[in-house]
């Protein structure tokens, strides 16, 4: 693994390389709601001769406005009436590295406080920030991969707009699922991600066709919590960038048609502190790791709002297409919401939720805060599942809408004792917002049933 006590590249490593001409850029970047990096491109020397020691600000309507950058009514951190101030951006010197595929240019993600130097808790790092902390007030941590898929298209992003996102050209024209001949039809695009994102410090494990056409997955070396999700962000983003110079688009939309979806399954354990195994007993679980795993069972559906963020994360909640829909547990059986896989160190659980959409903070604190309360409460797990559990009549189901999600969110005391009552109302009125602009909208699926015939 990665080593934690070490940035991938230091200040005086920057210092250096601005002085000999190799950089000239520094990205300031935050995660917002919706998962995407948000920030500033800095000119290098300023970045080490001021914000260095003051950071830099940002307005804070950036975590109160929805995916097409509008400003929205009910947050109460960001407002007209407010006036919509700045927030501080501290850059977290741990996260400075290289962006191999911008020229000259270096990255740091930052932490987002308040002018008194008071944490913005609503921010997607500071939310699974204080459910580590609180993890590791007991002894713990937390261990993630996450596992995003993506679909690609030989049109570029712009051609893609133009065309209204139809028609456009899949990277492979059949299932692909494993197959190297498929892969290879895109293999310099997918090198060049896998290298480039080995450069930017992730450690790289594997690229592999999927199922839908032109849909592949790169997979990375599971980490401590934190990163693994910063890791997350900048993969996703680079990824975009990456497609967009090479000619081709890519998108990680949970459900762009028909077919399957894209997931971004999370892969979850808890350490302790000191390394030790808490949740695996030999080649099975421990009783700590069994009320984990129940936790994700009795908690998970009031949580699924962070899990599946979007109007279209729900589309992907078909039976027999790999998503799942009933709230089972099983060893290694796909179609359960929660696989176990893996024995002693390796042993972990995969959450098969979130779809390609998510916000890896959010999701990997839900998934985090849900097996900690198990563990707090010492649930009792049930059998694990064994055969089809999208057949299972009893089971409790993943929510099939976001209106579903938001009113099990909203009303859920758990998920307010655990996050805060600014938190719970803060990504409510995220998932009420985008509830109201869909229901003002009209589809061409109602253009193409109604024009003629109704």
């Amino acid at each position: 693994m990665p080593d934690a006590r070490f940035p991938v590249l230091t200040v005086e490593d920057l210092r250096r390389q601005v002085e000999s001409g190799a950089v000239d850029t520094v990205l300031v970047a935050i995660t917002d709601m919706q998962g995407r990096l948000q920030g500033k491109r800095l000119h290098a020397r300023y970045f080490l001769d001021v914000v260095l020691e003051h950071a830099t600000e940002g307005c804070n309507y950036l975590l109160a406005v929805d995916v097409d950058m509008n400003t929205v009514e009910g947050y109460a951190m960001s407002s007209w009436s407010s006036g919509y101030g700045d927030f501080v951006m501290q850059p977290d010197l741990s996260t400075l590295r290289p962006v191999p595929w911008q020229e000259g240019t270096v990255m740091v993600l930052a932490d987002l406080q308040w002018e008194d130097g008071t944490p913005v808790v609503a921010s997607p790092r500071q939310v699974l920030a204080r459910q580590t902390a609180r993890l590791a007030e007991a002894g713990m941590a937390a261990y993630v991969g996450t596992e995003l898929e993506f679909l690609v298209f030989r049109d570029t992003y712009e051609q893609a707009w133009t065309a209204g996102y139809r028609n456009l050209t899949p990277a492979n024209q059949y299932n692909v699922d494993y197959s190297m001949l498929g892969t290879a039809r895109i293999e310099p695009l997918l090198r060049r991600i896998r290298n480039d994102m080995t450069g930017a410090g992730l450690v790289v494990e594997s690229a592999k066709g999927e199922c839908n056409l032109g849909q592949h997955e790169i997979a990375f070396r599971y980490d401590e919590a934190c990163r693994a999700c910063d890791g997350h962000v900048i993969y996703k983003n680079g990824a975009k960038e990456i497609a967009a110079q090479e000619g081709v688009a890519l998108t990680f939309m949970a459900k762009f048609d028909e077919r399957e979806g894209n997931s971004c399954h999370i892969h979850c354990s808890f350490r302790g502190t000191d390394g030790s195994m808490v949740m695996a007993d030999g080649d099975g679980m421990s009783p700590l790791g069994k009320s984990f795993v129940a936790g994700q069972i009795r908690y998970m559906r009031e949580l699924t709002l962070l899990l599946a963020p979007n109007i279209n994360s729900y589309k992907r909640y078909v039976e027999g297409s790999f998503a799942p829909t009933a709230l089972r547990w099983g060893r290694d059986n796909r179609t359960c919401a929660f696989r176990l896989v893996g024995h002693g160190a390796s042993l972990r659980l995969e959450n098969r939720i979130p779809g390609g959409d998510v916000n890896p903070y959010l999701a990997t604190a839900a998934v985090i805060a849900a097996g900690f309360a198990g563990i707090e409460e010492e649930l009792e797990l049930e059998p694990a599942y064994e055969g089809n559990a999208y057949g299972d009549p009893d089971a409790p189901r993943v929510p099939t809408t976001l209106a579903e999600a938001l009113d099990l969110w909203r009303g859920s005391d758990f998920a307010r004792r655990t996050f805060g009552d600014d938190v719970v109302e803060h990504y409510a009125n995220m998932a009420a917002v985008e509830l109201a602009a869909f229901g003002r909208s009209v589809t061409d699926w109602e253009r193409f049933r109604g024009f003629e015939r109704l």
